[in-house]
């Protein structure tokens, strides 16, 4: 069973994932700070991270590295679920290791197969391949502007 981990100082953004996650199987965890998050992630060892950058205190960015920077939570996909939308934060999140960025407002129901699939590729070996494909993106969006 796949576990989330769900970082989000938004109450009813944590509320919409557990739902939608929780109706295709999967556990959610939910932390409403970095702190927490960053707690959890260590204790649990979740299969993905869903990760809100803009909090109070400690910022999701601020989490993203030290996550990155423990030997123990490092190899935990990260998602970014945040109402930045701009590209430089797009960018700014696959450079700092994120897997996926998905921008507020989301479609619940399109979260859970992101997960599994994001989940079932790290497993395979395509972390490197889906940051990547994310760098891509964020090019060829910067290419449009």
């Amino acid at each position: 069973m796949t576990t989330v981990l769900v970082v989000d100082d938004e109450a009813p953004i944590r509320l919409l994932c557990r739902v939608n996650l929780e109706a295709e199987g999967m556990t959610v965890l939910e932390a409403a700070d970095g702190d927490k998050g960053l707690e959890l992630a260590r204790a649990e060892h979740p299969d993905v991270v869903l990760l809100d950058v803009m909090m109070p205190g400690r910022s999701g960015w601020e989490v993203a590295e030290e996550l990155l920077a423990d030997e123990s939570t490092r190899s935990i996909p990260i998602i970014f679920l945040t109402a930045r939308a701009e590209i430089r934060d797009r960018a700014k999140g696959i450079d700092l290791g994120g897997v996926d960025y998905v921008t507020k407002p989301f479609n619940p129901v399109e979260l859970a197969p992101l997960v599994e699939d994001l989940v079932r590729r790290v497993e395979s070996g395509e972390r490197d391949d889906l940051r990547r494909e994310k760098f891509a993106e964020v090019r060829e969006l910067l290419e449009r502007d």
